[in-house]
């Protein structure tokens, strides 16, 4: 109804927390039995990669997804195994840590590699400039960012353009 009875062509459907290639099949097929076929009058399906096992297997999620928003809230608590909001393992939550980082960089690069879109939705970018400038270094196709933060990091990105 969105797409066709309202003329809002560019909505995207994005799926979440989707944790096994089977599921993801799965899913799609349920979309399409209601009507929501992937590609159909160029409908495109997101999943958020906030999981390791959508890192780890991206080729084979990419084969059924068009683009990715790399979850780096979910994607680090499930790195590191700890909890952003507990006031005992909060302390260890960084989406910094080298391993966050790798998992993050993995996801952009198998993105690249099957010539689908990723994007970051996450605090991280928001509270620390130079993670935003590795999300650009690494290639990101688009970040998504708190209001308080839009003017200081796009202001960031622009200068890391500029010099690239």
């Amino acid at each position: 109804m969105v797409r066709e009875e309202m003329g809002l062509a560019n909505l995207i459907i994005m799926i979440s927390f989707c944790c096994h290639v089977e599921e993801a099949e799965r899913v799609l097929a349920e979309m399409a039995k209601n009507g929501l076929k992937r590609g159909q009058n160029g409908l495109e399906v997101y999943v958020m990669c906030e999981i390791p096992n959508n890192v780890i297997l991206i080729d084979e999620f990419s084969k059924l997804f068009d683009g990715f928003s790399i979850g780096s809230n979910d994607l680090t608590q499930l790195t590191l195994g700890v909890d952003r909001d507990s006031e005992f393992a909060a302390i260890d939550f960084d989406e910094r840590d080298p391993g966050v980082m790798k998992m993050v960089s993995m996801a952009i690069q198998g993105a690249k590699r099957n010539a689908r879109h990723s994007g970051l939705c996450g605090q991280a970018p928001s509270d620390y400039p130079d993670f935003a400038e590795f999300l650009v270094k690494e290639g990101m196709d688009s970040i998504s960012l708190n209001p308080d933060a839009v003017m200081k990091i796009t202001l960031k990105v622009k200068e890391i353009e500029d010099n690239a």
